[in-house]
């Protein structure tokens, strides 16, 4: 999915026209024992209940696609009998209404969930009208010739408010405030199945994670059978790693500034692409040569990377690019600019000592105290 495609499919977590057919629920305390499962007709909720809700299904659509959200495909094996790809699309056929098979997926999740304290399990079925769009891509609301038939599950922690003092309007008085069990924004979410090209893909899904730097794979590979995706840090741990291997005593400070800026080029060029830009092992390389890199030294490059990244593995400009600072660290300084100011930092040999210059103006600043002769 799109970033297009996921936000509307958010738009359709409303309480007009709502789309949104039952909601289920299982309560889960940290002995992993369910003490409490519900299943409504979702607009049978009153109104505040059903708004609040809302806000957590479409929290469980939120973040940067590649980071928090994560298109996953399943494996032709799951998609099979018995599989947890067919599972998923059995609860998808019941619309929520087979009690044994609600009980069957919570208990899946209760087993392969790696979560020691209580949660709540969220679940929504929902049919979507979806509208035709014309060649200029304006949205007909009567031109719909197909439905997206959908299930979204989300993850949601359960603590206890914080203890302290409130005031009684009905008293007039400061007293304790008693402390309740209160359900928190979603962890993890997933959607199945996935809205690829506006038309339901029943071979794909949508993964959620409230930290990009823990999508937590053994749930992944667990609940739904589908390879477990590298996280945004790890890809440029990655990324780094096959840079350093390659280059060797050609990692200058000059060279990598430029495969930063070109890397940032390639961004910038692909800012209007619906979907996120991918580098591949072919595409890295062609960033080194165009970045200076020696042939001597990519001679071996596909085989590097395959070790290190996995010859299919293809890495996520956006995680792998700094966009926001340029950093230099020494064991003693740390130089952080930003990246459209790289350019101003430069290498040199200063009386026999190789030093980092800063070209600057009139206008510097010591602690906030403008300094004069600099």
């Amino acid at each position: 999915m799109i970033k297009k495609e996921i936000s509307e499919i958010r738009k359709l977590f409303r309480m007009e026209d709502c789309c949104l057919t039952r909601i289920c629920g299982c309560y889960v305390d940290y002995e992993k024992t369910k003490k409490l499962a519900f299943r409504e007709t979702f607009l049978a909720l009153p109104e505040e209940e059903g708004f609040k809700y809302l806000k957590l299904f479409k929290k469980a659509l939120s973040g940067s696609l590649g980071k928090n959200l994560q298109n996953l495909e399943f494996p032709l094996q799951e998609e099979g009998q018995g599989g947890r790809q067919q599972f998923l699309y059995q609860v998808r056929e019941s619309q929520l209404k087979d009690e044994e098979l609600m009980d069957q997926l919570y208990d899946r999740i209760i087993e392969t969930y790696p979560f020691g304290e209580n949660y709540l399990i969220l679940m929504i079925h929902g049919l979507y009208d979806v509208p035709g769009k014309a060649s200029d891509g304006m949205v007909m609301e009567d031109a719909s010739d197909t439905v997206y038939e959908f299930v979204l599950g989300c993850i949601c922690p359960v603590a206890l408010s914080k203890p302290g003092l409130c005031y009684n309007e009905e008293h007039n008085h400061i007293e304790d405030r008693s402390r309740d069990w209160l359900v928190g924004d979603p962890m993890t979410g997933f959607l199945f199945p996935a809205f690829n090209g506006r038309e339901t893909d029943i071979h794909s899904m949508l993964y959620y994670s409230k930290k990009a730097a823990d999508l937590q794979p053994e749930f992944v590979e667990g609940m739904f059978g589908c390879p477990a995706p590298v996280d945004a840090a790890t890809q440029k741990e990655i990324f780094n790693a096959v840079i350093r291997d390659t280059l060797g005593e050609e990692c200058s400070y000059e060279t990598v500034r430029t495969i930063h800026d070109n890397l940032q080029e390639m961004i910038a060029a692909h800012e209007d692409d619906p979907e996120p830009l991918e580098l591949t092992g072919r595409d890295v390389k062609r960033l080194l040569e165009a970045s200076g890199a020696s042939e001597e030294r990519l001679e071996n490059f596909d085989r590097e990377y395959a070790e290190t990244a996995g010859e299919k593995t293809a890495l996520l400009a956006e995680n792998i690019a700094e966009s926001r600072k340029f950093s230099i660290k020494t064991p003693d300084i740390t130089i952080q600019v930003s990246p459209d100011c790289a350019g101003l930092i430069e290498t040199r040999l200063i009386d026999g000592r190789k030093c980092l210059v800063i070209a600057v103006d009139d206008r510097v600043e010591v602690n906030g105290m403008p300094v004069q002769g600099i």
